[in-house]
């Protein structure tokens, strides 16, 4: 069957703020709720929202939590120097990705 055969079309129209409304027999199909979250993509010309699954978050390493306590002294330093928090913390993820690609 061709995706043309299978797909469903609807019209609808946005809110003052955006929000458009998915059709009452797509939501059943999908089986979206309230609680549903999406993925939302702009790809050529066209907007594709797609279901996903939320997993629960495993609780943390100790080894990190351990690790961010011995750098507190450092990022309360770093703040007393002016620097952000998002900074301080742009420059860990920037550290973190060079990291990652050598042993990646």
């Amino acid at each position: 069957m061709s995706e043309d055969e299978s797909s469903k079309t609807k019209i609808v129209h946005p809110l003052r703020s955006g929000q458009i409304t998915i059709p009452a027999e797509f939501r059943r199909e999908l089986g979206i709720t309230e609680r549903s979250v999406f993925q939302v993509t702009l790809a050529g010309g066209e907007l594709r929202i797609r279901p996903v699954e939320v997993r629960e978050r495993r609780p943390g390493f100790p080894w990190l939590r351990e690790a961010y306590e011995l750098f507190a002294p450092v990022r309360e330093e770093a703040v007393e120097r002016g620097y952000t928090e998002e900074e301080i913390d742009e420059a860990i993820d920037r550290a973190l990705t060079a990291v990652r690609a050598r042993h990646g």
